[in-house]
């Protein structure tokens, strides 16, 4: 049985070692999920999966920069053929990989009341949150063929039970901590203080946490983790301060983050000497008009563009890709 919990503060986590000669990396994660309206109330119903035939192209895309994206998929999509029919022979091939992204509120079986609190998944009785976790990952592996290996949960909704139901799935690694973000005020976890490093959750098991990476950056970036928190009041001083280049706040996706943006986040990282850097988006913004970020296809254009900037950035700072196959190995030989 797993004795941590994801939503506890990891003080004296074990850092996970990785092999010498592993280097600085980077892995790109993709929240694969159905489209809803953002600026209403979350549903059961009326979500669509238009966006499921611009995986293609993305995965071209991808494979023609070398990179092996990690597709974490929710119920809508781990049940849709057409996703099946357009990832399953690469993740055979091994350009890409699945993972599991758990929306309870569109996940059977449906027992809880669709309220805020439990859109995060770690809320529900931790029955239903392992029923809801097994059987998408049944979903999953009959779809794609493929067993999964890494869990995000979906609003990163982690809570006490999630790592004991991870590990009886078979999950080596969760990615659900988006350290320095605070949920609390909608029901769920805080990741304000935790770190961006990989670190053990369990070590016997094998069950490591890889948090999304966000970096403070800026003249005022050490006192970040204390600073940042104080304005959540005042949301535009957090502006004025990013403006005159004191204090910014930069998670590592190219959803609300310019490249020149995610270019001094890179630099954060790579010169804080974070062995891992996880990028992150979500699959609706590969077509226009489903997410805030891309209303237009010349939206569309510059989102491609972005990673296009980010990919040739790393590969200039020596941050080379590696997948969830090549992560475990690293880790087996450290």
């Amino acid at each position: 049985m797993v004795q941590t919990r994801i939503t506890d503060l990891p003080d004296d986590a074990e850092p996970v070692r990785f092999a010498s000669g592993f280097g600085q990396r980077f892995i790109l994660t993709v929240d694969t999920e159905e489209e809803f309206d953002w600026t209403k109330p979350i549903a059961r119903e009326g979500y669509t999966v238009h966006s499921v035939a611009r995986l293609a192209k993305f995965q071209e895309f991808c494979e023609g920069q070398g990179v092996c994206p990690v597709y974490l998929v929710d119920y809508p999509i781990a049940t849709s053929p057409a996703a099946g029919d357009i990832l399953r022979d690469a993740i055979k091939a091994g350009k890409a990989e699945i993972g599991v992204q758990l929306h309870p509120w569109v996940n059977p079986p449906f027992e809880e009341e669709v309220i805020e609190r439990n859109t995060f998944a770690g809320n529900l009785p931790p029955e239903l949150e392992r029923e809801k976790f097994m059987r998408l990952r049944a979903a999953i592996k009959a779809n794609f063929g493929a067993d999964p290996l890494i869990y995000r949960a979906g609003r990163y909704g982690v809570g006490p039970n999630t790592a004991a139901i991870l590990a009886e799935g078979g999950i080596a690694i969760d990615t659900s901590v988006r350290a320095r973000f605070d949920y609390s005020t909608g029901g769920g976890p805080n990741f304000r203080d935790f770190p961006v490093r990989p670190y053990w959750l369990d070590r016997e098991l094998g069950l490591m946490e890889l948090p999304l990476t966000t970096v403070y950056w800026g003249l005022l970036r050490q006192m970040g983790p204390w600073l940042y928190a104080k304005m959540w009041r005042v949301p535009r001083l957090r502006g004025a301060l990013a403006r005159i280049g004191m204090l910014e706040r930069i998670p590592l996706t190219p959803e609300g983050v310019t490249l020149e943006e995610a270019v001094r986040g890179i630099d954060i990282a790579v010169d804080e000497g974070l062995p891992v850097l996880v990028f992150s988006f979500h699959s609706p913004s590969l077509a226009p008009g489903f997410t805030p970020y891309v209303r237009t296809e010349d939206d569309l254009d510059d989102l491609y563009e972005w990673w296009r900037g980010v990919f040739a950035y790393l590969a200039h700072r020596g941050v080379t890709p590696v997948n969830v196959a090549e992560l475990m190995r690293a880790v087996a030989l450290a």
